[in-house]
């Protein structure tokens, strides 16, 4: 059973009514003196507590998505296979073309068609949802990803069409599940597709860490995990081999709730001819070691200055500002990065920057606000993002 199954939840549950039943059934039997009964007592104590526990733990990782399957849980990292074929670097894309060998392979799903907005009906009429695996040539990473394709994708009259990219990146520990179920981008994606308020865009959603459970933060680590380089070179080229997507970097958005809103305007501020727009959801502005990053900027002479790099407000005073786009959400009341939010917007005033803000006079580091802002937030990105891109009419090479 999945580790976010309603099966495992309903298992567990089940088991822990059990435990209850049957301390309450053997309690008047262990009230005698001696070691016995009093390790009897104990241990009926000891197991009831644990498995309440691990339903309790097992209802909030299924609601919030903080590991989806199991071998996250345990840290097992996926390794990339050698069998790697190259980037298709021209000619039109077929209109899905994920392969077991290629850099975009089909896994199965985590009851994705329990998730809001999981499209149910046609393809070209609701969409659709693909649960992959995304592999990175450079970074040498893995990772899990679902990609929303919209019902234009499979309609005829834009079979020869590229499509804008929004790279949605979820909060640590989270992941594509939080992305998809918790942030309910792909329902936000279809209700705005129904209301003309978004042009057809292809979603993929994914984590921010290429090392779980280690959170790597979209950093190059020295001698580590190269998160950056996954999302600035392999992830693009990836999805541009599998995907009828844009070639050009004016139809590629990121955002991102929490570390994932951190990850979006990092990757925008230090890769803008990748990510020339970005959104953050409860950002931060600067990135730090702590418990779940370890070590990000290496030792030596050389460690503060990567540390430096990764400081948006000192880029903002010390190195060219790219013009991008950047839209940054807090709330006034229950959210701590307000202040850093508002002094942010102010040093990026008159730097060239296109800034824009969702300030919620009420808030908390949460779904509950994540998603009153990520519709509003999807339609803002769409406006920046160009679209249609016209394919190329040369014959695929492989």
């Amino acid at each position: 059973m999945g580790l976010t199954s309603r099966s495992l939840l309903y298992t567990v549950a089940f088991a822990a009514v059990l435990c209850v039943a049957l301390m309450v059934w053997v309690w008047p039997r262990l009230s005698g003196k001696g070691p016995l009964p009093v390790l009897g007592r104990l241990g009926s104590i000891l197991l009831t507590q644990l498995s309440i526990m691990a339903v309790v733990l097992l209802a909030v990782n299924a609601n919030v998505g903080f590991f989806g399957t199991w071998n996250q849980l345990l840290g097992r990292v996926d390794k990339a296979p050698v069998n790697v074929v190259e980037m298709n670097t021209g000619g039109p894309r077929a209109t899905v073309d994920e392969s077991r060998n290629g850099l975009i392979q089909p896994t199965d799903g985590e009851n994705v068609e329990s998730f809001p907005g999981y499209p149910k009906g046609p393809e070209d009429k609701v969409g659709a949802i693909r649960s992959v695996r995304v592999i990175g040539k450079r970074s040498q990473a893995v990772n899990p990803a679902y990609v929303y394709l919209p019902p234009q994708y499979f309609q005829k009259q834009y079979q020869r069409t590229r499509f804008p990219v929004m790279v949605a990146v979820s909060g640590y520990p989270g992941g594509r599940a939080s992305v998809a179920r918790n942030l309910r981008v792909p329902l936000n994606a279809a209700r705005l597709l129904e209301e003309k308020k978004m042009s057809p865009t292809v979603i993929v959603m994914l984590a921010p860490t290429i090392a779980s459970p280690r959170d790597t933060e979209c950093v190059d680590v020295p001698d580590g995990p190269q998160a950056e380089t996954f999302f600035t070179k392999d992830l693009p080229e990836a999805l541009r081999s599998a995907y009828r997507v844009g070639d050009h970097a004016t139809s590629w958005g990121v955002l991102g709730y929490s570390s994932g809103g951190t990850c979006a305007l990092q990757l925008a501020l230090r890769a803008p001819e990748v990510y020339p727009v970005a959104a953050s959801l409860s950002g931060d502005f600067r990135i730090k070691n702590d418990i779940a990053t370890g070590n990000l900027f290496g030792s030596g002479d050389k460690a503060e200055e990567r540390k430096r790099e990764h400081d948006l407000m000192w880029r903002l005073e010390n190195k060219p500002v790219p013009p991008v786009s950047l839209l940054v959400a807090t709330s006034r009341k229950g959210e701590k990065n307000y202040e850093a939010t508002e002094q942010f917007v102010r040093a990026a005033q008159g730097k060239g920057m296109d800034v824009a803000q969702i300030v919620l006079p009420e808030g908390s580091h949460g779904f509950k606000t994540w998603q009153q802002e990520i519709g509003e937030t999807m339609r803002w990105m769409s406006r920046k993002l160009t679209f249609p891109q016209d394919v190329q009419d040369r014959p695929k090479k492989h």
